[in-house]
């Protein structure tokens, strides 16, 4: 085995230039566990480098949604920095730990998917990581590979390398279990699947959130045991969502996906709030540590306005999922709507049935929730009743109105629908 001390000094120095680029960004939560994973990347890296033999490196991503978001890229673009630097980038596609669902960082059960939804949302998310990943030198692998074939006796094997208290003292399972709230037997095996795919990968390095501490943390494990090195554990911030509350997520709807439309991605950065502009432009974009930073500073002394900050990371997002076109476009568009109340240039139709008359007389409630502007036909009411709905650029009124081919109607911030006769 080569050290760092043995090792030619040109092979030291690129270990330790692409161990800098490989750490910076990374958030592990405690200074111990930082130093562990830093001084074996170090490591790994020379060893590396001495046979001329790539890091294998996994992510795993579970399709338990059709869209991959900005939130997921975090991790991503650390993938692709590996593939840059000439290791191989393995994609795991968690079509089996994806029926289970990850419980890290949940405050209950989640829903258990179907096999088909996940293959249905499997096969986007190949084609979405592929904006990032050199297709050509991606690995793409599903963990029902290994999984699906385990039978029982296997799975009792694998649990037995793992004691229950270990898993109720996972932050997530202990306040659960504080608060007298149910944890299911299969939320635990989990983490018993993402540790054997580590082993069945062979894996040198596994990406994921700070919330994957433990996952990972059972694919050591799990190598140890059957004499593999252990798995590095390369931990990234959890991107804050759009309402700087909660963890990006489809679910929450606080999400900029990256297939979204470029009006919709611009919209979407705006409306984060003032506080949360320093963490998107770190770990939402693919501006440069140096650009991202400048602008930070500048944020913080109040050279630059929060909302000139936003038009930057707006503009960032949208030219790095289409075009600087694009996002210049979608620029123009968002100020014409937001600062000058002007109505967007593509409203979408809502077809009504006018039945060969000029107008249709029909409470407004209905038409909002039929048309999925609002969740429920009460919702609808509400927003109504609220003011935050518009007839041609003037408050609704809760009770039927006589609508006609043409007329636009706003629903809170950002819906808007145009009244089409049904052919």
């Amino acid at each position: 085995m080569t050290t760092g001390r043995t090792a030619d000094p040109e092979i030291r120095a690129e270990a330790e230039r692409q161990h800098q680029l490989i750490m910076r960004g990374t958030s592990y939560g405690d200074d111990a566990t930082r130093a562990v994973m830093s001084r074996e990347l170090r490591t790994r890296l020379i060893e590396s480098l001495s046979i001329g033999d790539p890091l294998r490196v996994y992510l795993g991503v579970d399709p338990t949604s059709p869209d991959l978001h900005i939130g997921h890229c975090v991790t991503l673009r650390k993938l692709r920095l590996f593939q840059q630097l000439g290791h191989q980038a393995i994609l795991l596609i968690g079509d089996f730990t994806g029926l289970v669902g990850d419980p890290s960082d949940k405050s209950s059960a989640r829903p258990m998917q179907t096999a088909e939804t996940l293959e249905r949302n499997a096969r986007t998310y190949r084609e979405q990581a592929y904006k990032l990943l050199d297709p050509e030198r991606t690995e793409i692998r599903r963990n029902s590979e290994w999984l699906a074939g385990m039978s029982f006796a296997d799975v009792i094997q694998l649990a037995a390398n793992f004691t229950v208290q270990q898993f109720a003292e996972r932050d997530t399972f202990a306040r659960r279990l504080d608060a007298q709230q149910p944890v299911y037997v299969h939320e635990f095996m989990y983490g018993l699947m993402q540790g054997y795919d580590a082993l069945a990968l062979d894996a040198d390095v596994q990406l994921g959130g700070t919330d994957q501490t433990f996952n990972i943390g059972c694919g050591r494990t799990l190598q140890e045991r059957n004499g593999h090195a252990p798995q590095i554990a390369v931990l990234t911030p959890i991107l804050i969502g759009t309402d700087g509350a909660q963890r990006m997520s489809k679910s929450t709807g606080n999400y900029i996906g990256i297939d979204e439309p470029p009006d919709a991605q611009y919209a979407k950065a705006m409306s984060i709030p003032d506080r949360a502009i320093p963490e998107f432009l770190i770990h939402g974009t693919n501006l440069d540590a140096t650009d991202a930073d400048r602008l930070i500073a500048e944020l913080n002394d109040g050279a630059l306005a929060p909302m000139d900050a936003k038009r930057r990371l707006a503009r960032a997002i949208v030219a790095e999922w289409h075009s600087e076109p694009h996002a210049n476009a979608a620029e123009v568009e968002w100020t014409r709507i937001h600062s000058r109340g002007e109505a967007p240039s593509d409203i979408p139709p809502l077809e009504l049935d006018f039945a060969g008359a000029e107008s249709i007389t029909a409470p407004l409630a209905i038409i909002i929730a039929d048309a999925g502007a609002a969740p429920s036909r009460a919702e609808a009411k509400r927003l109504l009743r609220q003011g935050a709905v518009q007839l041609n650029g003037q408050p609704a009124a809760e009770q039927p109105v006589a609508l006609r081919e043409g007329d636009t109607l706003k629903i809170g911030k950002r819906i808007w629908l145009r009244i089409a006769r049904r052919p």
